[in-house]
This record gives C-alpha cells, structure tokens and sequence, in this order.
C-alpha cells in the first residue's frame, strides 16, 4: 500500500512538508496545494517557493492544478517541466463555493461534454504523466457513472477519488458502494480518500478494497502527523515529535520575515485540525487561538504539549 498527502490550501506548504518528512513516517507522494494558470510567463514568488526542487529535496512531489481551460493547464505543464517535474495532477475535487461557482474543481463535473474536451486536449498534448483527484459528481452520486466512463477512456496515471459529491462538502459519510462501483470499473489505477482518520479506518479500507493501491490522507493525518506510523504498527508520535515537529514548522514561517502576525495566522490553521488531539482541553485551545502575541503563543502551546 502507498501513501499520499492531500494537499490543503494554506496547510500543506513546502514548510509543512519538509517538517513533516522530517519527523513522521514518510509518505510515498505529497501533492502541493493547487496551482491556477495565469498569463505570467513565470511562477509567482509564492508558487515558486512551494515548486522548488531544493524546497522539496528527498521527497516525491506532485504539483496539483485547479483549471477548466486546456491552454492554461498545458501552459503550466510546460512550466513544470523546467523544473523537472514529470507528473501532474488535476483538481477537480475541490469543493469551495467560490471555486465551483467558476466551474473548476468539483464544479467542472458538472459539465461532462466540456470536461471530455477538457480532457481529450490535455492527455494528447501534455507531455508529463497527469493524475486525476476527483469527487463522484457535483449533485448526485449518479453523475459519476458517466463520468467514470470519462476518465476511462484516457491514460490516468491515478485517479484518485474522494466519494462525495460537491454539495456534501466533508459532511455526511464518504459513499463507498460508488468506491466499489469504480474499482469494478475503472481501467486506470485508483486511490482512495475520504474520511481516514484512525489506523482502523485505513485498515477496514484495505479489507474491503485489497487490490486499491493507494491512500490519500488528508484532515486525518494533519489532525494526527502519527497517523500513518499507527497505520504502519510503529506506533503513536510522543509529546517529543509533536512538540519538535510544531517548533520546526514555527521557527521555518518566523525565518520568512514576514511577521509574527502572519506567522501566528499560519499556526493557528493547523491547530484548526490538530487541537483534535486535545479533545478535553477546549479553554486552553481557546487560549492558544486568542494569542496575539507570539510569546503568548507558544506559551500556550507549551502548555498542551506538556499534557501528552
């Protein structure tokens, strides 16, 4: 089995992933935080920081596009290319309103016709693999039989599928008799993502669906960096790595120089998902979320470490 980070807008930053490899079990894939074409010649500074081959030494690194049009996405392939990159991914999993409302991400699903022209120009002129992370439709879950029939008829290096249709956003539960309908019927090899958040979830998965390949993980494992070594019987990350990990990730956003208010916004995303670990201490959580101050701060977060 393989393993993959989701890639999360404003979380999952070259920063993140480098203190993540540095101090968890290492996955076989991360994929950055989708990249939208623009008429630009080059990457933007930000864009740039997160592609750099030296941001990312040691690991495997997919970059993820969020596009509807043909000419920008190839246009940002060929940009990839310079700097390596034999692999892309499409977006077309996101769920945001704001991004659905211009018919990318999830919100293209709801044009198969454009999608299949979509798909037809890039898979004949792109000349890098390209990896597909889809939701099973944008309405209904019956959208996704056509649109399997889509991604079929193309050499998807993976199509990774998030068993929710685009109004579920993360409610509801992920629809796995749609999973098991995909893995009967789909040429190109699957991964699956979608609501992993124990060791035991990944391995009721592996049970039901021995011969997908891979899984993404995604708010589990930000939730919980050790996940995948539970998955793997290494076992849970100590108040050590966690409290190592988290100073990493803090020291690598304070040496931007871009200020500690910036700074403390970044942090305090993460612990949108990892104050999961501290279920019980919901007044000094508020008081880490409520710092202004970085002294404050990682006073706070002193304090919740110091209670694994």
């Amino acid at each position: 089995m393989k393993y993959y980070l989701a890639p999360m807008e404003g979380i999952t930053t070259y920063i993140y992933r480098n203190a993540y490899h540095q101090y968890f079990t290492p996955l076989d894939k991360y994929f950055t935080p989708f990249l939208v074409p623009h008429t630009k010649k080059g990457f933007s500074t930000k864009e740039l920081k997160e592609i750099l081959p030296e941001n990312n030494e040691g690991i495997y690194l997919v970059p993820q596009i969020l596009s509807n049009d043909a000419e920008g996405f190839l246009s940002t392939v060929k940009k990839l290319q310079k700097f390596g990159y034999r692999e892309v991914n499409l977006n077309l999993g996101c769920p945001s309103k704001t991004v659905v409302s211009k018919y990318r991400g999830s919100g293209f699903l709801a044009k198969p016709e454009k999608l299949e022209e979509f798909l037809d120009r890039i898979y004949s002129e792109a000349e890098t693999e390209i990896s597909i992370k889809t939701r099973i439709g944008r309405d209904s879950p019956e959208e996704f039989e056509r649109l399997l029939k889509i991604y079929n008829k193309y050499p998807v290096k993976e199509l990774i599928i998030h068993p929710r249709v685009q109004k579920d956003f993360y409610k509801n539960v992920p629809n796995l008799s749609v999973f098991a309908e995909a893995v009967k019927e789909s040429r190109n090899p699957l991964c699956y993502n979608g609501d992993i958040f124990h060791a035991s979830d990944c391995h009721k998965m592996s049970e039901r669906f021995p011969e997908v390949p891979a899984v993404m993980l995604g708010r589990g494992i930000i939730g919980n960096p050790g996940l995948l070594g539970e998955i793997k019987g290494e076992g849970t990350a100590g108040a050590e790595r966690l409290c190592a990990f988290h100073d990493k990730i803090l020291r690598d956003y304070r040496a931007l120089n871009f200020g500690d208010k910036n700074v403390l916004f970044k942090m305090k995303e993460i612990w949108c998902y990892l104050g999961g670990l501290f279920p019980e201490e919901e007044k000094k959580l508020k008081k880490l979320k409520k710092a202004e101050r970085m002294a404050d701060y990682e006073r706070a977060a002193g304090e919740l470490f110091a209670l694994l």
